[in-house]
């Protein structure tokens, strides 16, 4: 695991000396992705030069110190990531005589006599894993930059009249004084809407993020070219289209037996390797798995918080106990979750926010003081039908959607307004699993009024439902959320909801979550949920075998239930969540009431104060929850703070 940088100028004609003095800066402004080892090589009369910093896991030795360049000389890679199944390919490359005398055991030299000996398009699709790299084809004078199908590794560029930037996260890109920071606020109303900004947007204008599974082509004097080499809508498309035709039984041991292959393939690593373990299904099973392969206790962290309904450490507690696993814990105080806020936006570069960005970092903390290598159990929802959002909204529209759109529209309008005013203020006083009446009731609302099944789910996963009324100037993209052609995968609204989610939310919040949080302390992250070929297996299996009374995952549960009594698992799912509303109202009242102040919301010149203002004052005053939408917002002012902008 480590971290990529670079530039590509022949404009510019800068000597090696000073290349690599740039590709050096980018490269050390992410350190901690890789603080075991640095490199940079450059080719002054193409311009090019690739800066790499190293966070050793497979071959420690200088055998495996980038960038690499190939046994002809062809090809020169500096590589983010793992190839689980290098040792496979390293052998039938041998097998088949294509090998040179390889050096050490690394799976990036075995990557570079793959390109040599099959071509880089051809290469990528035989590898299993997580990756982004940049490839120098000084034979073809060409630079590919490559992500993994999934979107686990980020890779970033900004290409402007002939001369492209790259790098595994911004702040290398932003270490170059030519870098156009110019703020896009059509992504910043993106961000408000889905608490993320959806690939390919970042909060520049300038700037990219590489599309999951695409290989991206710059040759000198040509427009770039970006390619797929694999994309998970097809994938459903063709699992749906190939469904799976044996029995219940049959696919739990076949997915069982490829969950054991990928965690045992995520297992292989030169340093100490852990797993966290909330104690929910996902990571549980991970575990679990984890633990029916390995000789010795395998180690699992777990946080939680002391507020009430917000602690579930003791299931995590539960799980290790049953597995015996060698389990740390740490409860976590509110000044010790509260004091990681000030880290967020150097961390995550733009702004996002995704809440239990907090516990993860907090995790993540605690893993690295004794491991270097971490599993996690990324992924379940979106292959396995897990959120309870879907079988929500599919209840809905089963029943809601018989109605004329005017009749729905009247019903959820009313809704709306009950819970506000006099019966909103008595209604918030009764509470229902946690959340008062009232909340509850305008969501509803606003879920029945949609005039279809896709407008419905939309309004579910957004929180500002018009942030272009927030965002000065701003008018929101298309992306895959809204795109009709991603919809239309399937005729289910539990799959189309499903598929949406794993070509965005997925690798847009959920995995650059996990990637910024992991390797900010500089521990490495491995999501076996998400090997392609389990991704593919999922997509074949019925409905029925993931969502069975309104609750998703069967097919996994009846895995785990090989493992772990029911009785540890079998409860209704919870999230990764903080007492954020609680803390806004309390600890966090002052650091965010500067934030959100009037003067500096004006001064920014990005949002309009007033919708804001109204929202936090009613949260204040408790007559509204509406911590989230305030998130959106205090991330952003956060962000623009740190980066000298506010």
């Amino acid at each position: 695991m480590c971290g990529l940088a670079g530039l590509f100028d022949t404009r510019a004609q800068l000597d090696a000396r000073e290349l690599e003095a740039r590709a050096q800066s980018m490269a050390n402004a992410i350190i901690h992705r890789g603080p075991d080892d640095s490199g940079v090589w450059a080719d002054a009369a193409a311009g090019i030069a690739l800066g790499f910093r190293r966070l050793a896991i497979v071959d420690l030795t200088e055998a495996g110190h980038q960038p690499m360049i190939s046994a002809s000389g062809r090809y020169v890679m500096a590589f983010n990531g793992e190839v689980y199944n290098y040792e496979q390919i390293r052998s039938e490359l041998q097998e088949a005589g294509l090998a040179p005398r390889f050096h050490g055991h690394s799976d990036t030299e075995v990557m570079l006599a793959a390109f040599e000996a099959w071509g880089p398009e051809s290469a990528v699709q035989r590898f299993v894993g997580m990756f982004a790299f940049a490839l120098w084809d000084g034979e073809a004078r060409s630079l590919r930059l490559c992500r993994d199908r999934l979107g686990v590794k980020p890779l970033y560029y900004s290409h402007s009249g002939g001369r492209l930037l790259f790098g595994s996260e911004l702040k290398a890109l932003l270490t170059d004084e030519r870098f156009d920071s110019t703020i896009d606020r059509n992504a910043l109303a993106l961000m408000l809407r889905y608490n993320y900004i959806p690939a390919p947007h970042t909060i520049y204008s300038s700037t990219r993020k590489l599309n999951a599974g695409c290989i991206l082509t710059f040759r000198e004097g040509q427009e770039p070219e970006e390619t797929p080499y694999w994309s998970a809508l097809q994938a459903v498309r063709s699992g749906l289209a190939n469904p799976f035709t044996g029995g219940a039984e049959e696919a739990v041991e076949r997915l069982d037996l490829l969950l054991r292959d990928s965690i045992a393939l995520r297992m292989v690593a030169d340093v100490p390797l852990g797993v966290f373990l909330s104690g929910g299904i996902d990571s549980s099973v991970v575990t679990a798995l984890m633990q029916a392969q390995s000789p010795q206790p395998v180690r699992t962290f777990t946080i939680g918080f002391s507020e009430d309904g917000f602690d579930e450490a003791h299931f995590a507690e539960e799980v290790a106990r049953r597995l015996g696993t060698d389990h740390t814990a740490l409860i976590v105080s509110p000044q010790a979750a509260m004091d990681v806020i000030p880290s967020l936006p150097h961390l995550y570069d733009e702004p996002f926010a995704d809440s239990s960005q907090i516990p993860t970092a907090l995790v993540s903390a605690l893993a690295r003081k004794s491991v270097t290598v971490a599993l996690s159990g990324d992924g379940g929802d979106e292959l396995f039908a897990g959120y309870n959002r879907y079988a929500m909204a599919a209840s809905a529209w089963s029943r809601l959607g018989r109605y004329p759109a005017g009749v729905r529209g009247a019903l959820g309008g009313l809704a709306e307004r009950a819970g506000t005013g006099l019966s909103g203020e008595l209604l918030r006083q009764v509470r229902m699993g946690g959340r008062n009446a009232a909340d509850m009731l305008s969501k509803a609302g606003a879920v029945v009024k949609q005039p279809s099944r896709e407008a419905l789910y939309h309004a579910l996963i957004s929180l500002w439902k018009d942030p272009t009324a927030v965002v000065l100037g701003a008018s929101e993209p298309q992306t895959a959320l809204t795109d009709p052609i991603a919809w239309s995968a399937s005729s289910r609204f539990i799959e189309q909801m499903a598929a949406i989610d794993a070509i965005s939310y997925l690798p847009d919040d959920i995995l650059v979550k996990v990637d910024r949080a992991s390797m900010g302390v500089s521990l490495e992250a491995r999501e076996p949920l998400l090997d392609h070929r389990l991704f593919e297996y999922a997509w074949t299996l019925p409905l029925g075998l993931k969502s069975r009374d309104g609750s998703g995952k069967w097919v996994l549960k009846e895995v785990l239930s090989r493992y772990v009594p029911r009785e540890l698992f079998d409860r209704p799912k919870t999230g990764f969540s903080i007492p954020l509303a609680l803390w806004l109202r309390g600890p966090l009242r002052e650091w965010a009431e500067d934030l959100l102040s009037e003067r500096k919301l004006r001064e920014g010149g990005y949002l309009d104060p007033k919708p804001i203002r109204l929202k936090w004052e009613e949260h204040l005053s408790g007559r509204n929850n509406w911590h989230h939408y305030l998130w959106s917002i205090l991330m952003f002012q956060a962000w623009l703070e740190a980066h000298g902008a506010v």
